[in-house]
């Protein structure tokens, strides 16, 4: 069985923990490249996102020197957001574009999946079929939604102290076990993981959304990879305490890590205050497309933009206090720094 368990709240020992956690780490598994590559988009539409794809995935198939093609599994998963609803969710021509640049690699349709969080959202975002329509974009596709609960392995889980919010199915449960032990505190500290991405695929690639968030500073490529890639996960969200330690430590699950190829985020949209609920008075878009091995530089560039645009718009910078970025970076996930670094064009 596998426990990831998380830290103690104490900060100075959670600092020496990551450390040295991190340390452990970099002597087999070096932290990714801290390269960006960057393609222009001159519209926003399916022809554009085609073209973009294709330049990034050459970039990245000559820096790894091998084309992406099938392994073994013959599978590989796309883990879509669409966690704050319609207007900022990822765009479906960028989907559709890394779906046609994979099956030009030799991925049959079916060998494609893509992994959602809530169902509503996947339907309201174009995901999944419209209820009045039918219309489906993706057919042929296998779309997994994890709170249907029919995806998650009981084996594989986060474990925390944080209790999850009240849930009347755990309340039924008996209050204790024959060796004295309580069932419901037990299932409360648990967050199953979503095995489809690491145990199914081939790899999978992570196609986040950017915005800001109270508890987490940057909801993007990390978050979109562990929060919003579990159960039982509304704890972290209000806890600017506890939230960064967990996405931190679920992305250095090193199952999840190995099977994690690279990032892939459009900046056709993105919002700098009041995330991860859309708001179109707060959001801004750019026609670039970014890809990169290394999440914690990504998420580190955006927050640097996030932050621009709120000084901008006379609000205050996101709390330095909130130190995902810190605490992934020492876990060995990536770069934090984003002084010195220059994006690649993929042109």
């Amino acid at each position: 069985m596998k426990y990831f368990r998380r830290l103690p709240h104490s900060i100075a020992l959670l600092l020496w923990l990551l450390a040295n956690l991190g340390r452990a780490r970099a002597a087999t598994e070096p932290p990714p490249p801290p390269i960006v590559w960057e393609a222009k988009l001159g519209q926003y539409d399916l022809a554009a996102y085609t073209t973009a794809v294709e330049a990034l995935f050459g970039k990245i198939e000559a820096a790894a020197g091998r084309k992406i093609a099938p392994g073994t599994k013959h599978k590989v998963g796309l883990k879509i957001y669409a966690e704050s609803g319609p207007g900022l969710a990822t765009p479906l021509p960028l989907t559709q574009a890394v779906i046609a640049a994979l099956v030009r690699r030799g991925y049959a349709a079916g060998d494609i999946f893509l992994v959602g969080l809530n169902q509503r959202r996947l339907m309201q975002t174009g995901y999944l079929p419209s209820p009045v329509t039918g219309h489906f974009l993706f057919d042929g596709h296998p779309v997994y939604v994890l709170e249907s609960n029919r995806f998650y392995n009981p084996v594989w889980f986060y474990d925390s102290p944080l209790p999850s919010r009240f849930d009347p199915f755990l309340a039924n449960k008996p209050v204790f076990r024959p060796d004295g032990t309580d069932p419901v505190e037990d299932e409360k500290r648990k967050s199953l993981l979503d095995t489809l991405l690491f145990l199914d695929a081939d790899f999978w690639i992570n196609l986040p959304v950017y915005t800001d968030h109270a508890a987490l500073g940057v909801n993007g490529a990390l978050v979109n990879a562990t929060l919003w890639n579990a159960s039982n996960t509304e704890r972290f969200f209000g806890s600017p305490g506890s939230a960064p330690a967990a996405v931190a430590e679920m992305a250095a699950i090193p199952e999840l890590r190995q099977t994690w190829a690279f990032t892939l985020v459009s900046l056709e949209r993105y919002q700098f205050i009041g995330g991860p609920w859309f708001n179109s008075l707060y959001t801004r878009s750019a026609p670039r497309l970014w890809l990169s091995a290394d999440p914690v530089l990504l998420d580190a560039l955006m927050l640097d933009r996030i932050n621009a645009d709120r000084v901008k718009a006379g609000f205050k910078p996101v709390s330095e206090d909130i130190r995902l970025l810190e605490f992934a970076a020492t876990l060995g996930l990536g770069t934090r720094q984003t002084a010195g670094v220059k994006l690649v064009p993929a042109e």
